[in-house]
């Protein structure tokens, strides 16, 4: 009995599957947003504050980081390219992670780890499985395991 009940709940959520992939993806665009612009609209303060924390190249890296940022946002909406830029922006989070928000714990009500470490967690998920039937990747890659 219990096993049947846990088949058919299984069943039953896999049916909108594709739609929880689309609004991760699109939620974590949309969080990407707010650090990407403070950072393209001032990109010398951001290498002056990536050189305040010791990050190596303060000035490459701004710009990585931000390039990386922006490019991802609009990839990640679209649904284009998701598994690529899905490992970049992991490497993205690992370095806010090491060089902004390790020291102040894991709260983020502390400015802790907490919030990079739910968007690698999801990063990681559409590295691993794709973005979805409602992606780009799934119109132009269909066949080619990109869903």
């Amino acid at each position: 009995m219990m096993k049947n009940t846990l088949g058919e709940v299984s069943v039953l959520f896999s049916y909108p599957r594709h739609l929880f992939i689309l609004a991760a993806r699109l939620l974590l665009a949309y969080g990407f947003i707010k650090p990407a612009l403070l950072k393209l609209n001032d990109m010398n303060a951001t290498a002056e504050w990536f050189a305040s924390l010791s990050i190596p190249l303060p000035t490459v890296a701004a710009y990585l980081v931000t390039g990386l940022e922006t490019i991802g946002i609009v990839l990640l909406v679209l649904g284009l390219f998701t598994r690529p830029i899905s490992i970049l922006l992991s490497f993205v989070m690992m370095g806010a992670i090491l060089f902004v928000h390790e020291s102040h714990g894991f709260s983020v009500s502390q400015n802790g780890i907490e919030i990079p470490l739910y968007y690698m967690l999801f990063l990681f998920i559409f590295a691993s499985f794709g973005a979805g039937k409602y992606s780009l990747d799934h119109l132009l890659f269909k066949g080619r395991n990109h869903e």
